[in-house]
């Protein structure tokens, strides 16, 4: 005779089994993304045909968005090791700290990287402390939540200052790199809306070999500026590669740019290329990555080809194919 079953058996495609394996799903998703992608610290590199013909290559190492907390030992051995790539300049595009405590972490692990020539700019977790964020704000439902809490930028600054970087806030400065005239000029944040492009406004000039422009987030009303004035590369950060991506790309971009270039090189405007950095680090409320893994960016800049008429191509990437200028 057979046994008849338990009424209180859930069958295979039963609502509790498929809310389950949903759950089941969704934790590992997350232990992945916060606990592998987040600490999966990648080099990308690029090829950049920018310098005048002839040139020999320069190579400009791009560090953003550390977000360091004390602590973070696997982050901070993985930024020391970039110093073995001896690039011939660095920049920094800010968001470097998220703790009060975090400053000697930064400069320890740049390390020897701060005896290179370089130039940076801060963004608004150099100033302020993070905060707890409602996630709809970033898609436009409900107002954003801006902290007060300040962060010890100062000693930052000195830090870097100290050690021969250039500050680039609101400043246009010259920079010998390897025997080449390297116009620097960056503005503060323009994501908390305390850039003043005016303060540094003019041609950038024929008499450099290489013109850049840093800034943190990459606003347009900035990187129309940068154009405009002759610059031929804008570095920034602040995106985090759209951080909590879709296999097919980013949700969101968290400032004015579109989402085709959210990580990773573009045309801008008329003649101006700009990179844009996924970043190294989270905030520490939202310690998650999903197919968007953190970066530092090595920018091999070369000779453009022949005559150098045709302009500085962007190339196809993995990473990125090119976004075409404006009509």
């Amino acid at each position: 005779m057979r046994r008849p079953p338990r009424k209180n058996q859930a069958s295979p495609t039963s609502p509790a089994r498929a809310a389950a394996v949903l759950a089941g799903a969704a934790v590992a998703g997350t232990v992945y993304a916060s606990g592998w992608e987040r600490n999966a610290f990648t080099l990308r590199r690029h090829t950049l045909p920018l310098l005048s013909p002839g040139s020999e290559p320069l190579s400009i190492l791009h560090i953003s968005d550390l977000h360091m907390m004390p602590g973070q030992k696997r982050k901070q051995q993985f930024v020391s090791s970039l110093a073995e790539l001896r690039p011939d300049m660095v920049v920094n595009t800010g968001d470097n700290l998220s703790s009060d405590r975090a400053v000697p972490s930064v400069v320890q692990a740049l390390g020897p990287l701060l005896d290179r020539p370089g130039a940076f700019v801060f963004g608004s977790n150099d100033y302020f402390a993070p905060v707890p964020k409602n996630p709809l704000s970033y898609i436009g439902l409900g107002a954003k939540k801006h902290s007060a809490v300040p962060l010890p930028w100062r000693d930052l600054k000195a830090a870097f200052t100290e050690r021969g970087w250039v500050d680039a806030t609101h400043r246009r400065a010259e920079i010998t790199v390897d025997g080449r005239r390297v116009l620097v000029a960056g503005v503060d944040d323009p994501h908390i809306g305390r850039d003043r492009y005016d303060e540094i406004a003019g041609p950038a000039g024929p008499a450099f070999d290489l013109r850049l422009g840093l800034l943190h987030s990459p606003e347009p009303r900035v990187l129309d500026r940068f154009d405009a004035d002759g610059y031929d590369l804008a570095v920034a950060g602040h995106t985090h590669g759209g951080q909590l991506c879709l296999p097919t790309g980013a949700i969101i971009t968290n400032c004015g740019i579109d989402r085709s270039r959210v990580q990773g090189l573009s045309a801008w405007g008329r003649d101006l290329v700009l990179h844009v950095s996924a970043g190294l680090g989270t905030s520490p409320y939202v310690p998650i990555r999903t197919f968007c893994r953190p970066e530092a960016t090595l920018l091999e800049l070369v000779a453009v080809p022949g005559g150098g008429d045709g302009g500085s191509e962007v190339p196809v990437t993995p990473q990125r194919e090119k976004v075409p200028l404006p009509a």
